[in-house]
């Protein structure tokens, strides 16, 4: 069962203790209240009481979507019907799991790449795998586009992440064989790390036309200077910059976000977004590593949230009433982000050297934490492909 409790920009505050940041989570005022009106009409489930419902009835699903585009952070298989994703990315971990499950319709597009004729003529082993690697990635980024309305996002080979150029020739590559199998680059972006060499790649590629989404953004140099550089889509981990406040201490911007009582993750995104739009750049911002449904309360507005199902599920069980149909609040907006300051040392054009002293150390551990993950899954698929390689009846 579940109670629908609604935010409300209303509120009184208490404290949650973490071990170095203490965070003022917000409460509604109207929360005894809430309960005492809602607990009666709790129902077992959506679908057995549809039949009393009445015809302005929703869920808070309903309710957050029209604020922001909520993007399921899903495995493909088992979910499209429950939660059909807008967008997807197809990635290293992606493709280990379509290998691990051989039943898949996606497995075909693995096997079609590993029977490709132009790899197999590579002499170079390692070429060879390469190209088994970007065929595999493509093939089901291909698949992907004709199951989801919006972009697809394939990622860069985290080997990559310091070398720029490095960068834009594997996209180059990668849009190649899109484009050889008739999926149109606006349909596409290219997942890329944040460090500076991947910012620099991004501007390169978005004078060109090419659709960027720069990952693993912890600190608002980053999400400036992606915004400068054109980024079409960046994204920012809003619970693990919030794990790594629990435990650490050191890093100013986070520091200065617990002072205020904030979390410093869900200020992070505001204060990107409230960046992006004062100073008018074109980028989507994505939010990631939502925790709860009071996060994703918190962000309401930002351009896409990406939520796990379990929250999805709940926000989809929980019901709202007409009287509580303004109780969900846009945090953000492009009007209120032109009353908000910055320092002068944010304002800046930001070059390699700025960004590098800017970018504190939390921002580093979790970007270096996170590209360490990706180099691992990228090796871990070409070690398989290598070993099913080549693929039955070939």
């Amino acid at each position: 069962m579940a109670v629908s409790l609604p935010p409300s920009s209303s509120t009184l505050f208490t404290t949650s203790k973490f071990t170095r940041c203490s965070v003022s989570i917000r409460l509604p005022l109207n929360l005894v209240s809430t309960l005492r009106r809602s607990v009666p009409r709790v129902y077992a489930s959506i679908s057995n009481a549809s039949s009393t419902l009445d015809a302005d009835l929703s869920t808070e699903l309903d309710a957050v979507s029209g604020f922001s585009e909520i993007v399921p952070d899903t495995v493909i298989f088992d979910d499209f019907e429950r939660f059909p994703p807008t967008a997807a990315t197809v990635s290293s971990s992606l493709l280990l799991g379509i290998s691990g499950l051989p039943d898949t319709k996606f497995r075909s597009a693995i096997e079609t790449a590993l029977a490709d004729g132009e790899c197999y003529e590579e002499q170079n082993p390692n070429d060879r795998l390469s190209c088994f690697y970007d065929k595999a990635m493509v093939n089901v980024g291909a698949d992907l586009v004709k199951l989801v309305p919006g972009r697809v996002s394939t990622e860069v080979d985290a080997r990559l992440a310091h070398d720029t150029h490095g960068i834009v020739r594997k996209v180059h590559d990668l849009l190649k064989l899109y484009y050889e199998i008739e999926v149109p680059s606006e349909r596409l972006l290219f997942k890329i790390p944040s460090t500076w060499q991947g910012i620099e790649a991004s501007r390169v590629l978005e004078s060109e036309g090419i659709q960027t989404h720069l990952t693993f953004v912890y600190s608002f140099a980053q999400a400036a200077a992606a915004a400068q550089a054109g980024t079409s889509v960046i994204q920012i981990f809003v619970g693990r910059i919030r794990d790594w406040s629990r435990n650490h201490s050191g890093d100013p911007e986070i520091e200065a976000a617990c002072k205020k009582g904030e979390d410093p993750g869900l200020a992070l995104v505001t204060k990107a977004y409230n960046y992006i739009h004062k100073y008018g750049h074109r980028t989507k911002l994505m939010a990631a590593a939502i925790r709860n449904k009071q996060d994703i309360f918190s962000l309401l507005g930002v351009d896409y949230i990406i939520a796990p199902l379990k929250i999805l599920q709940s926000l989809k069980e929980s019901l709202t009433y007409p009287d509580e149909k303004y109780s969900f609040v846009r945090r953000m907006s492009p009007s209120s982000a032109t009353t908000h300051s910055f320092s002068e040392e944010e304002l800046v054009n930001w070059d390699q050297e700025s960004f590098s002293a800017a970018v504190g150390p939390g921002a580093k551990e979790l970007l270096a934490s996170g590209l360490e993950g990706y180099v691992n899954q990228a090796q871990r698929l070409e070690e398989l492909l290598g070993k099913i390689w080549p693929p039955p009846n070939v």
